[in-house]
């Protein structure tokens, strides 16, 4: 496969995983939003860079005149690629396998009930609104505080006066 087909292969199976249109954009990001992943994850830090740096090869291809797959990639660049697709099938990416060591494990139930538990891979959707209300709710505790020791305070000033 050329560099862009090799690209839209793994844009594609991207897309669908996030279920948005901006597939390998879409999986850059989860991996932005994990900064933990790096120290969980063997290979973190060079998946990511790679994935952008593809990602700007292929917008350079696509949106700026006289930019070519034959100027702008190297030997392997479509194998690369090719290879993240697999990865991404076999759940030995990046995000798969951070999942995996972040993911809860179940206690041990007793030998009679013990049944294998059966895995569930799945990705978060972009973006979160969970964050926003939860950066609300600790600024407005803040603010309480705030408030709190204020009111103690004139409180204490004016009995001890």
């Amino acid at each position: 496969m050329s560099f862009i087909e090799s690209y839209k292969h793994l844009d594609k199976i991207c897309g669908e995983m996030f279920e948005t249109q901006y597939g390998v954009s879409a999986y850059i990001e989860e991996m932005l939003n994990n900064p933990h992943g790096s120290y969980l994850v063997r290979g973190w830090e060079n998946d990511l860079k790679q994935l952008k740096h593809y990602r700007w090869i292929r917008n350079q291809i696509v949106h700026e005149p006289d930019c070519y797959e034959e100027t702008m990639c190297e030997a392997g660049d479509d194998e690369w690629l090719d290879d993240f697709y697999e990865r991404i099938i076999n759940q030995t990416d990046p995000l798969a396998m951070y999942f995996q060591a972040t993911k809860p494990h179940p206690v041990a139930k007793s030998a009679q009930n013990h049944e294998p538990a059966r895995l569930q891979y799945t990705y978060s959707k972009q973006p979160s609104q969970p964050k926003h209300k939860s950066k609300k709710v600790v600024r407005w505790i803040v603010f309480s505080i705030i408030v709190a020791i204020v009111l103690l305070y004139l409180v204490l000033k004016y009995f001890i006066n």
